[in-house]
């Protein structure tokens, strides 16, 4: 961790390179959440990029060298409503605007091949946007109750309760997609 805060005191200052290095450490992680909030590859690319794009520029008003991660996770969080309130403007359902998405979901490749992913994937399907993103925060980027509210502007009884909710809807579905096996 110390080693992400110098990087980020070094960004700060104008290192590009140190930039470089953040991203590349939480990339994936980034990916990932918006994937499983937007559910088109695409569209989870551009608010990445959109995000780091962001972050660069506003890097200087970061306060603390450790608040890094959650800071550049909300500006993706808040990106990724952005881009929902978009889809809603649109009226159109994601499926339709990306039929090559489901296929996309079943050539990545994971370390078990891929079928975790689209289970996930598929699962994940069950829930509106605002659960999907509370699960995907807690997740995929390892965020507790408290910082999952702050982020999203939401109280952490709210929060506890959706992720419950979630995680039911979550466990169901499972249980429907097992005894199918």
């Amino acid at each position: 961790m110390k080693k992400e805060w110098a990087l980020v005191r070094r960004a700060k200052e104008g290192d590009v390179e140190a930039f470089g290095q953040l991203y590349e450490q939480i990339y994936r992680e980034m990916y990932y959440f918006a994937l499983y909030v937007l559910k088109h590859p695409q569209d989870a690319e551009d608010v990445v990029s959109d995000t780091v794009t962001s972050a660069f520029v506003s890097l200087k008003k970061l306060k603390k060298e450790e608040a890094f991660r959650s800071w550049i996770f909300r500006i993706l969080s808040n990106k990724c409503k952005d881009y929902l309130r978009e889809y809603v403007r649109r009226s159109e359902r994601i499926d339709e605007m990306a039929p090559e998405s489901k296929e996309w979901d079943k050539n990545v490749s994971m370390e078990d091949g891929g079928e975790s992913r689209i289970l996930v994937n598929d699962i994940l399907d069950h829930l509106e946007d605002e659960e999907r993103m509370i699960i995907s925060m807690h997740l995929f980027a390892g965020y507790r109750e408290t910082e999952i509210a702050e982020l999203l502007g939401l109280k952490e009884n709210t929060v506890r309760s959706k992720k419950s909710r979630a995680l039911k809807k979550l466990l169901k579905c499972f249980d429907e997609n097992n005894s199918k096996e």
